[in-house]
C-alpha cells in the first residue's frame, strides 16, 4: 500500500551515499575491509565498552553471542513474550529452553519481580529487552543477575543512544545486542553487533562469525594458510555496510534529537485525550530514543482506531504480538504460559509513525484521525 504517513523513513544524506561509493569504486575489501574495525570501535566508543563485534544482522549476533558464553542444551534463558520472535528464537538455536516472564507497563521491559519467579536451577541467562528506545529496570535485573549468578544480556536492538542517567544501555549487562536494521535509530538495512567488556568473548565471537577461523591476517589479501579452531558461522557485515554504519553513527545526536522532538510535538498534542489514550512516559532520569513511538487505548477501540487510520493512509503496526501466543510456540513447541500483562498491553498497544523527518503537518493530521474515532 503507498502510505500517506508510512510506519518509518530512513534517515539518510548525501554522506552516506558517498561513503557506501568509495566502498565500491575501491573494487576491493568488500567484506572484512578497513571499514569493519573504524566501526567496531566508533560504536564501542560511543557506547562507552572496551570492545565491539559487528555482524550481518541482529539476529546472528545474539545467536553468536549465547554460543560464545556456552549455553545450550539443558539451560533455560528468561526472555519477555513481548518482543520481537528472535529473541526468543536464538536461545532455541543453540539448544537451550527459553522461559517467557512477564512485563511491567510503564516501561514495557521485563519485571523484574516476575522474573524471579521463574529462576531454577537450570537458569543460565536473562535477556531483556529496551523496548522501543526506552529503557527497561535493568538495574534492578542486574541486581537479580548478580544475586543468582546469571547472565544478564541486553537486548538492545531498537535503543541505540537511550540511557539512564547518562548510562548508556548496552552497558549495564554482561554484554548487549545492538540492531541496524533500516527501521533502527541509525540504519544499514540489515546488520547488527554485540558490545561487551570481555576480552575473552569478544575473540570468541569473532572465531564464530567466520567458520572458526583465527583472525591473524586478513584471508582475502593474505598468502599465508589460516588455521581453523573451532565451529564458525558466516556471520560476517560487508564492508559496504559497515561504511554506511560509520556514515550514520556520525548523525546519531541529530538523528535522536529529531525522534524526541516530534515525539514531545506528538505527547503534548495528545495530551487532552488524558484517559482515552496512555502516551510514552518513561521514568525519570530514563533517556527515551523514541524508535517507537508506541501508546496505549482501551483494547474495544483499538483495533477500529487502527482501521480508520489506515482507510486515511497512515500506517500503524502493533509491536508486538506475545511470542508464546504465536502458532510456533503455542502449538508447535506446546508452550502455556500466564502473563496476564503481556497479554493484556499487546491488546491495547498501537505504534504510530516515527522518523526524523516526520513533519508537523503530518503529526497534526495524525492526532486529528486519532480524536475522530476516540472521541
Amino acid at each position: 500500500m503507498n502510505w500517506k504517513i508510512p510506519m518509518f523513513k530512513i534517515y539518510w544524506d548525501d554522506e552516506d551515499v558517498r561513503a557506501v561509493n568509495k566502498v565500491v569504486k575501491s573494487g576491493m575489501q568488500w567484506a572484512e575491509g578497513l571499514s569493519i574495525k573504524e566501526f567496531e570501535n566508533k560504536i564501542s566508543g560511543y557506547i562507552g565498552v572496551k570492545y565491539c563485534i559487528v555482524f550481518n544482522s541482529g539476529t546472528s549476533a545474539m545467536h553468536a553471542l549465547l554460543l560464545a558464553y556456552g549455553i545450550g542444551k539443558g539451560d533455560e534463558v528468561i526472555v519477555p513474550s513481548f518482543t520481537f520472535i528472535s529473541t526468543a528464537n536464538a536461545v532455541l538455536f543453540v539448544g537451550a529452553k527459553p522461559v517467557f516472564a512477564d512485563i511491567e507497563e510503564e516501561t514495557f521491559g521485563l519485571d523484574p519481580e516476575d522474573v524471579k519467579k521463574k529462576i531454577t536451577r537450570k537458569t543460565k541467562a536473562i535477556i531483556p529487552i529496551h523496548y522501543g528506545g526506552c529503557p527497561c529496570r535493568i538495574r534492578e535485573l542486574k541486581k537479580i543477575a548478580q544475586e543468582h549468578n546469571l547472565i544478564l544480556i541486553e537486548d538492545a536492538a531498537e535503543s541505540f543512544g537511550a540511557n539512564i542517567k547518562g548510562k548508556k544501555v548496552g552497558t549495564f549487562g554482561d554484554s548487549a545486542m545492538i540492531s541496524f536494521c533500516q527501521n533502527k535509530i541509525i540504519a544499514t538495512g540489515e546488520g547488527g553487533a554485540i558490545v561487551t567488556n570481555s576480552r575473552q568473548i569478544c575473540e570468541k565471537l569473532k572465531l564464530i562469525r567466520s567458520h572458526g577461523r583465527l583472525e591473524t591476517e586478513d584471508y582475502f589479501t593474505t598468502m599465508k594458510p589460516l588455521d581453523y579452531v573451532s565451529l564458525g558461522y558466516n556471520f560476517r557485515m560487508p564492508s559496504v555496510i559497515a561504511a554506511l554504519g560509520i556514515s550514520q553513527l556520525e548523525k546519531v545526536e541529530n538523528i535522536i534529537e529529531m525522534r524526541r522532538k516530534n515525539s514531545e510535538y506528538l505527547n503534548t498534542s495528545l495530551s487532552q485525550e488524558t484517559g482515552r489514550i496512555m502516551t510514552p512516559n518513561p521514568p525519570d532520569e530514563y533517556f527515551h530514543v523514541y524508535q517507537l513511538y508506541t501508546i496505549k487505548v482501551n483494547k474495544k477501540y483499538r483495533n477500529k482506531l487502527m482501521q480508520h487510520l489506515a482507510s486515511k493512509g497512515i500506517m500503524t503496526k502493533v509491536y508486538f504480538q506475545p511470542a508464546h501466543l504465536s502458532y510456533f510456540y503455542k502449538n508447535k513447541l506446546k508452550y502455556k504460559c500466564r502473563l496476564p500483562v503481556t497479554e493484556k498491553v499487546s491488546k491495547e498497544v498501537i505504534t504510530l509513525p516515527m522518523y526524523p523527518m516526520l513533519k508537523s503537518e503530518e503529526m497534526d493530521y495524525m492526532v486529528k484521525e486519532i480524536k475522530k474515532v476516540l472521541r
